[in-house]
């Protein structure tokens, strides 16, 4: 039997042909949603008029037959249509995580397992390392079971341990929690994880903005942090080496208002060098949940702007810019981003020039923007634009 659905198959279609579309991209497809106004707008638009908002080039592609594009659109549908469980959140609506509409590139729409009201609750991301220690993996579920009964769901990225412990620990305490995935929603990653996914999407949700089917690849999960920086109102780091992905989710954080909070570890621990280096720049030491929750009375955490934020992940902050500059003279061993640093200045560059200069689409360069701000070539402004750190020769 069909699954009936708040928004209609042929809008849905729209939506998911505007996402699919290669090229188009969060900016373009914002771009054509307010020239046409609507998906279903943008689907009935001609190619003239589509390219008076993103170009020839795409214009061409979208309005045209692509029928493995079409497919990918009616396995979408099918998939929507064979559970009650399934949701796509598009750009309008009304369960749409309202921090993601403050990125520079929200998600023109999410695949969603589990329940789609939990995806506007009060969260708190709790990340770390993948090998984690014993320690950390028992902070990190006795913290999350904590915080969620206290009322604040967990958001976290599904990898191997601080955030499976996590999602554990969240279940326990009430809340639930949302799991925020670098694949598909379809391909659970790592497989041993297929339980706590059940589990999650039974008390909370999964989330995803790669298309179905979406194989785990290591510039992907990088993209995944900015969505758990923006839909949480707080970010806990529970050890993370210098080099982690988890300092790049706490410095996204800080730039989207959010509290960055660490907790310190042994100074012999390499794991702990992360959390320490986040509290010299201004991250909040935690010793207990206590520590978070007085900062948000009655355990519901607020946002707070950017300029409040001594960790803010913008260029003018010397300390940060410092710190990020640290891997700027290491060599990169992949050659599409070292294409991309070189053409990056020490100006701020909006991704969109970035992608129409080098010919990329701006999925791929999102990645690989991602992995230069790990290694710390370049910084991310809080508008959205990046700007090349250290040397530029």
């Amino acid at each position: 039997m069909a699954i009936a659905h708040p928004v209609h198959d042929d809008t849905l279609a729209a939506w998911l042909r505007l996402a699919l579309t290669p090229g188009i991209g969060s900016h373009g497809a914002r771009r054509l949603l307010a020239h046409c106004g609507s998906a279903t707008g943008v689907l009935h638009a001609s190619a003239a008029d589509l390219a008076q908002a993103v170009g020839e080039p795409r214009a061409r592609a979208l309005a045209g037959q692509d029928a493995a594009l079409e497919t990918r659109v009616a396995q979408a549908l099918n998939w929507l249509r064979s559970s009650a469980r399934h949701h796509l959140v598009t750009l309008d609506d009304p369960d749409y995580p309202a921090g993601l509409l403050h990125l520079a590139d929200p998600p023109v729409l999410l695949h969603v397992v589990g329940q789609r009201e939990s995806l506007n609750r009060p969260m708190v991301a709790v990340v770390g390392s993948r090998n984690a220690t014993a320690g950390g993996v028992a902070h990190a579920r006795a913290f999350s079971a904590e915080l969620s009964g206290a009322g604040l769901t967990v958001v976290s990225g599904m990898a191997l341990g601080i955030d499976a412990a996590a999602h554990d620990g969240a279940l326990s305490g009430g809340s639930g929690t949302v799991g925020v995935l670098g694949t598909g929603v379809d391909v659970i990653y790592p497989r041993r994880h297929l339980a706590l996914s059940e589990r999650i999407a039974l008390n909370g949700a999964l989330v995803s903005e790669l298309p179905l089917g979406t194989a785990p690849l290591p510039g992907l999960f990088p993209r995944r942090n900015r969505l758990i920086a923006a839909m949480a109102r707080g970010v806990l780091v529970i050890e993370a080496a210098l080099r982690s992905g988890s300092l790049i989710t706490a410095r996204l954080a800080a730039d989207y208002g959010r509290e960055v909070f660490a907790l310190p570890g042994s100074i012999h621990s390499p794991l702990a060098r992360g959390c320490h280096a986040l509290i010299k720049e201004g991250a909040r030491l935690v010793e207990s949940v206590e520590d978070l929750l007085s900062e948000w009375p009655g355990g519901r955490p607020h946002s707070r702007t950017p300029a409040e934020n001594r960790l803010s992940n913008h260029p003018t902050n010397p300390r940060l810019a410092s710190s990020a500059s640290k891997g700027g003279g290491q060599p990169l061993s992949d050659p599409a981003c070292a294409r991309l640093l070189a053409a990056i200045g020490h100006e701020p560059v909006l991704p969109d020039t970035l992608a129409e200069h080098l010919g990329m689409a701006p999925d791929t360069l999102g990645a690989q923007l991602v992995l230069l701000e790990i290694d710390g070539h370049v910084v991310r402004c809080p508008d959205g634009r990046v700007v090349r750190q250290g040397p530029s020769g």
